[in-house]
């Protein structure tokens, strides 16, 4: 089935639902749906999203990590990052605040967003690199909040624009997570 057909179909029978359902849940069921068929060079499926903050959307293509193995790999061994790309890590259940990223074999600086249910941004960790090969030497981020899904983008980049703790994360392409005041 092509992907415009698939679109057209999933859209038909959802939305005699959506009435149905409260706000909240209508998207964490589309946030955790997503069939988007873009890839990136490595074969990874790839997301639009868009950050908001006061200085203005920010729009970003991210790998998406969402079985084990996928979150476990993470962005390990890239020696570079281009500037507008990340990766998303999606979870099926809320995780704890004391849930942890960490840089083991991870060679370039990341930032990383924690984000609720809602969409919102409820932390956020800058994390360098760790250059030992032992993995018990590298540090652990946790977030600090219960989260939903975490986003890893080049280091500074949040800094740079302005992105802050409260900030909304939306998938423009679907009604997952929050949506920007102005849209």
């Amino acid at each position: 089935m092509n992907p415009t057909r698939r679109l057209v179909l999933k859209a038909a029978l959802g939305l005699p639902l959506a009435g149905l359902l409260p706000g909240t849940l209508w998207r964490a069921l589309a946030w955790a749906d997503n069939t988007d068929e873009r890839s990136d060079a490595e074969g990874g499926e790839l997301l639009a999203l868009a950050i908001h903050s006061d200085s203005g959307p920010h729009r970003l293509e991210v790998e998406v990590a969402q079985t084990a193995a996928q979150r476990q790999q993470g962005l390990m061994g890239r020696e570079s990052l281009p500037e507008n790309r990340g990766m998303l890590f999606r979870f099926e259940q809320e995780q704890p605040a004391g849930n942890a990223f960490w840089m083991y074999r991870t060679l370039i600086a990341l930032d990383i967003a924690f984000i609720d249910q809602e969409g919102r941004i409820v932390a956020i960790n800058t994390m360098p690199p760790c250059e030992s090969s032992t993995p018990t030497e590298c540090p652990a981020y946790p977030a600090g909040a219960a989260y939903w899904a975490a986003l890893e983008v080049n280091g500074g980049y949040f800094a740079e624009r302005g992105i802050k703790v409260g900030d909304c994360v939306s998938i423009p392409d679907q009604a997952g997570f929050c949506r920007a005041i102005d849209q």
